[in-house]
């Protein structure tokens, strides 16, 4: 999964205001834990795939996190003591003792996987729509020298990797057992140091740190930077207010309580609506 330009709003919007809405959306599935909330969370960060025109990532995203949901839900529903209502007893289990699978574990172990789900589904989103050329240059307004080099080292991670399977390749040539990964990582790694020297000659007599850095030119911010950012306000009072004012009430312990009430039901449309609603402004995307 890489970034990719694409006509849709997230795209055109600039990289802080894409990081503040993935990040406003991240915050809202740590606070939430009523499953309805939650789950119109999770469809909603769906639908702002689509919208970016980035759903074939997410889908691809899900398809990595839907079994570590499963595997959440089984092991707080087995490591968990807590909750009355017994649904299965194995009994003396080896290494867990005595074990009984409560409805009250069972549940909030689906809340944990539903919500680890969602935090997947944002970091695609982040990754998908999110330029990360720009998003250095946000960290070069901070040091200029360690924007450089985050930018540096996430160019050479994909060099490095093909030169292991070149040494992969040229190895399986020779005769003999097939080198170990620790082999092919000592050989990869060796030449490290040789390319960061390489690296800084280079920078060094193309002048890098000699010659006075050009002035930075504001650019205005756009319909599309305004609405992300107004976007991501919005996502986290929700979450927040109706957390506080006890609008989505959750209790998984020691007896279920999650009530469906209007508002729950008006906290969920709330978060859909703010979230998707910069989308609807397709203008000046092709830029």
């Amino acid at each position: 999964m890489s970034y990719r330009r694409r006509a849709s709003p997230l795209h055109a919007a600039r990289a802080g205001a894409g990081c503040a809405y993935c990040l406003a959306l991240a915050i809202a599935a740590l606070t939430l834990s009523n499953p309805i909330a939650l789950g119109a969370l999770t469809l909603t960060i769906a639908a702002a795939g689509v919208g970016a025109g980035v759903g074939r990532e997410l889908r691809g995203a899900a398809v990595f996190a839907a079994p570590l949901a499963v595997m959440v839900t089984l092991v707080n529903a087995l490591v968990t003591r807590d909750g009355l209502t017994v649904i299965w007893r194995f009994g003396n289990l080896p290494v867990l003792g005595q074990t009984d699978v409560t409805l009250e574990a069972t549940a909030y172990g689906a809340i944990l996987g539903l919500r680890a789900v969602a935090l997947i589904l944002c970091a695609a989103l982040y990754t998908a729509a999110v330029d990360p050329d720009q998003v250095l240059r946000l960290f070069r307004r901070v040091s200029f020298r360690s924007a450089l080099t985050a930018s540096l080292a996430t160019r050479m991670v994909p060099i490095l990797a093909r030169d292991s399977r070149r040494l992969a390749d040229a190895q399986r040539c020779r005769p003999g057992p097939r080198p170990s990964r620790a082999q092919l990582l000592r050989a990869t790694t060796s030449g490290v140091l040789d390319r960061a020297l390489d690296v800084a000659a280079a920078l060094e007599v193309r002048g890098y740190g000699a010659a006075r850095r050009p002035q930075r030119v504001r650019r205005p911010y756009s319909r599309h930077d305004l609405a992300f950012g107004a976007a991501a306000v919005a996502v986290i009072a929700v979450a927040i207010g109706s957390r506080v004012a006890g609008l989505v009430p959750f209790q998984a312990y020691p007896s279920l309580h999650a009530p469906a009430g209007l508002g729950t039901v008006l906290v969920a449309a709330a978060l859909a609506a703010s979230a998707l609603l910069p989308f609807a402004d397709r203008r000046g995307i092709e830029r």
